[in-house]
């Protein structure tokens, strides 16, 4: 998919770039996989309190159900019906059809097109679009939506344009690298698509204006150091002045850019077998 420009008829039209869509081949959602009921909370959890900031507002969008799992049509192929664009994810998805009539949503990899025939399970061939578990992809391989526990349904590597590779298989788990560099082991018998996830031009648009980032449901976020200081710890002080602190900090007192929050204890530490950083987990 392409990048286009837009006539400079604004200053802050000039730099905006989008997406021309060439790849979209379908631009009406499938009325039996969208979900009308999904509710905007706009940040706040159910008790009304903002737990994410900095969200609300932005258009309507209607839910469409993705299937992450591919394991309820095994060995049944599908044909690609239609591309086509989801308001609440980076990547594309693609409408398929089984052989008996039932329909789907799929992530769509790059290279899947109108009139492709996908499939999943073991008896699946290695190619693009195929859903199998780890153990019947050949090493090497570029794979998405891969499951961390067998069933649950992808969960890692989604997002435009990223791919995983299959770099190992021994014993109980697959070794795989994730697009952060990661080195993760998951057990073999954990499904994931072979291909790279489609758009992935995403990364190179320009949202050009603040109008734009409103549309998509972002409010405005406003640097602590212009605050009061009983909004943010860097703020009061006459003038621009520092963040009188040894290091930058979260609205909460919290230290922030560095601290590592993931816990020391977490059973899946082991899994991993190198960082994203590069060091070696002992």
């Amino acid at each position: 998919m392409g990048i286009k420009k837009y006539t400079p008829y604004t200053p802050s039209r000039r730099h905006m770039t989008g997406s021309d869509f060439s790849e979209i081949t379908k631009t009406t959602p499938e009325k039996s996989l969208i979900s009308y009921t999904v509710a905007r909370t706009a940040g706040r959890n159910n008790q009304g309190k903002i737990t994410v900031r900095h969200r609300g507002g932005g258009a309507k969008r209607k839910y469409r159900n993705i299937d992450f799992k591919r394991n309820g049509k095994d060995g049944i192929p599908a044909t690609v019906i239609g591309i086509e664009y989801d308001p609440n994810r980076t990547a594309n998805i693609a409408l398929i059809c089984y052989k008996d009539g039932t329909k789907a949503y799929i992530l769509a990899p790059a290279g899947l097109t109108d009139g492709m025939k996908v499939m999943s399970g073991i008896t699946a061939e290695a190619k693009i679009g195929n859903c199998m578990p780890l153990s019947h992809i050949p090493v090497g391989a570029q794979v998405h939506n891969i499951e961390l526990y067998p069933g649950k349904g992808g969960q890692l590597v989604r997002s435009a344009g990223n791919s995983a590779q299959l770099m190992a298989k021994e014993g109980k788990y697959a070794t795989l690298r994730l697009p952060s560099g990661e080195m993760r082991m998951v057990p073999i018998n954990c499904r994931a698509t072979i291909g790279v996830v489609g758009n992935g031009d995403h990364s190179l648009i320009t949202i050009g204006k603040a109008g734009r980032k409103r549309h998509m449901g972002f409010r405005p976020t406003v640097r602590g150091s212009v605050m009061n200081p009983n909004d943010h710890p860097h703020g009061g002080g006459e003038g621009k002045t520092g963040i009188g602190r040894p290091g930058p900090s979260t609205p909460w007192g919290k230290p922030a850019l560095g601290l590592k929050t993931r816990k020391k204890n977490k059973q899946s530490n082991k899994l991993i077998v190198r960082r994203r950083d590069g060091r070696t987990i002992k």
